[in-house]
């Protein structure tokens, strides 16, 4: 064979070789190392790096699916009914004004040192351009969080959080040892129930007033009692939903008040109970350690509030 004619067929046996390639190609997909097309990944804040933001409990971020929690200012004087306001902002960065109402209100706010020693439930007032005001106690120092617990109009529910500084002697708090029975007021709270990490748990808490059980309880927000849980560590914003409902039929008026309640984590936990009796809102304080169960062990998961090994 001549030299051209050489040539040729190696010519040939490369154009063969590369068609081969590139049907390969096309069937396998690019390589690893190969760029991905642009248009095909998410554009914002949904593309960053690190957990979904679904995935996290609530409370920790200031904004989640383009909406903002923007306080007036982050540094207010100390003082014991100090004008506090913010707004909630969609995606456009308007104020909201159309709400979902949620267990008898627009808007919940709780206001908790972040040391948890000073805790607040109450329900901001709004006017018509979206901006939400309500006098707080802050006559103690410290750093402290505030959570806006909303659901916008045909939106979900949503916990967004903020910190708001108020500066001074800050007297920082150790948090108190699990205990399942407190006392507030005259009243006597007990908490039962095991809480597993991960996973819905039941807990009851029973109100008794001299030794003798509550059974009048009076509905406070759609039911027999409202419970705020915070993990300790980070202060994230646990969503705690009653069992039944005043005046289905079935749901008592005490003693108990039982909910349903998942930690996502192991770890120390502060459960604030709001329960109203006689025309007054009472709040009972509990520290809760979640300890992640063995499934090959004999004897039963802690109690809520007890520490690890005690039994009743």
């Amino acid at each position: 064979m001549n030299t051209p004619s050489k040539f040729a067929g190696f010519a040939l046996g490369l154009a063969a070789i590369f068609g081969i390639a590139v049907v390969l190609g096309a069937a396998i997909g690019p390589t690893p190392d190969a760029p991905a097309d642009h248009d095909t990944h998410p554009a914002g804040p949904a593309a960053s790096s690190g957990p979904s933001p679904d995935q996290l409990p609530g409370g920790l971020l200031v904004s989640e699916r383009g909406y903002t929690l923007q306080l007036d200012t982050p540094r207010v004087r100390p003082g014991a009914e100090v004008a506090v306001g913010f707004r909630i902002l969609d995606a456009a960065g308007l104020p909201v004004t159309r709400y979902e109402r949620s267990h008898d209100k627009d808007l919940h706010l709780i206001v908790v040192r972040r040391d948890m020693a000073a805790f607040q439930h109450v329900h901001p007032r709004r006017d018509a351009s979206g901006t939400w005001r309500v006098p707080l106690d802050l006559s103690r120092a410290g750093d402290y969080r505030l959570f806006a617990d909303f659901t916008p109009e045909g939106g979900e529910n949503l916990t967004l959080g903020a910190d708001l500084r108020v500066p001074g002697n800050y007297d920082a708090k150790v948090l108190p040892a699990p205990e399942t029975a407190v006392a507030v007021d005259g009243y006597t709270v007990t908490l039962d129930g095991a809480v597993i990490p991960g996973q819905a748990s039941k807990v009851t808490l029973s109100v008794s007033r001299n030794g003798r059980p509550v059974t009048d309880l009076q509905p406070y927000l759609g039911a027999y009692g409202h419970l705020v849980a915070l993990r300790a560590a980070d202060l994230a914003y646990l969503h705690v939903h009653p069992e039944g409902e005043p005046g289905d039929g079935s749901t008592p008026a005490g003693p108990g008040i039982t909910f349903s309640l998942t930690a996502p984590t192991s770890g120390d936990y502060r459960l604030f109970l709001d329960f109203q009796h006689k025309g007054t809102v009472r709040t009972a304080e509990f520290t809760v350690r979640v300890t992640q169960s063995n499934p090959g062990a004999e004897t039963p998961p802690a109690q809520v509030g007890e520490q690890p090994g005690h039994g009743h």
